[in-house]
């Protein structure tokens, strides 16, 4: 566990919040951390890595108060325990951001049940147990925002990705669920969907590949603006849907894919 303090606090569309980003240590959730303590927020860094969240944290605190953990979101004592030393450290929940998310490249009929499990439960049960301990502290303190991390891969069919497919599918779902059950205690929940986005974990995907460059430029044309996305790009759509400037939208998935869904 690492706490910084910033000597000041900023003003920003967070500002005076109290924001939890899982699977912050890289990518994605780096990005959002970063730009959510920009804003204003105080921040919890949590990632299965706890160096990774560390430094992120350390990264984040000029100007706010930062906090990093280490969790295994598929561990129910481990994100209990994640939630409470929040709640212990800020006093309250305002955002919960449920990225942490985990792929296997495989089949249906070649996906083994221990990789299934396994997708299924960093992807969609982290997602969860995220939203069931920090509900309680978001209706106690008279209400808060969730916003959970799908993917493109849960609304379209993606080649060679059953599992992740599944749980990010089962995310959206949750998401809107959540959003209709708690629309009347102050409880606002969205769902960002991007498509193939530029982070650390697709680097080492495209690493692992006989060309890598091919596989790069192949990753880069699904998407009709023929780029991948940039984590800062995902990041934003997850702040706007974290502030008040979307304070009548819950329930939705927000998708940022270049394109690729038009077709």
């Amino acid at each position: 566990m690492h706490e910084s303090r910033g000597a000041k606090h900023r003003m920003g569309k967070l500002a005076g919040k109290v924001a939890l980003v899982t699977g912050a240590g890289s990518g994605i959730g780096e990005a959002i951390a970063m730009l959510f303590a920009q804003e204003g927020a105080r921040v919890a860094v949590v990632d299965i890595d706890l160096a990774s969240a560390e430094r992120v944290a350390r990264a984040a605190a000029d100007g706010t108060d930062t906090l990093a953990l280490a969790a295994d979101v598929s561990q129910v004592e481990d994100v209990h325990a994640m939630i409470e030393r929040v709640v212990e450290r800020f006093g309250r929940i305002d955002v919960l951001c449920n990225n942490a998310g985990i792929g296997v490249a495989a089949v249906c009929h070649r996906t083994t049940e221990g990789d299934w499990d396994r997708v299924l439960a960093v992807d969609l049960k982290g997602v969860f147990l995220g939203c069931k301990y920090a509900i309680p502290h978001m209706l106690a303190s008279g209400g808060g925002v969730i916003c959970n991390t799908s993917s493109v891969a849960g609304q379209v069919g993606v080649l060679n990705r059953a599992a992740y497919c599944a749980a990010k599918a089962g995310v959206l779902g949750l998401t809107k669920s959540i959003a209709i059950d708690y629309a009347d205690k102050g409880i606002r929940c969205n769902a960002v969907l991007p498509a193939t986005v530029d982070s650390p974990w697709i680097g080492k995907i495209i690493s692992q590949q006989p060309d890598p460059d091919a596989q790069r430029k192949l990753m880069e044309a699904r998407q009709p603006l023929g780029r991948m996305g940039r984590p800062d790009e995902i990041a934003q759509a997850v702040l706007y849907l974290c502030s008040d400037d979307s304070a009548f939208i819950t329930g939705t998935g927000l998708v940022i894919d270049g394109g690729l869904t038009a077709r």
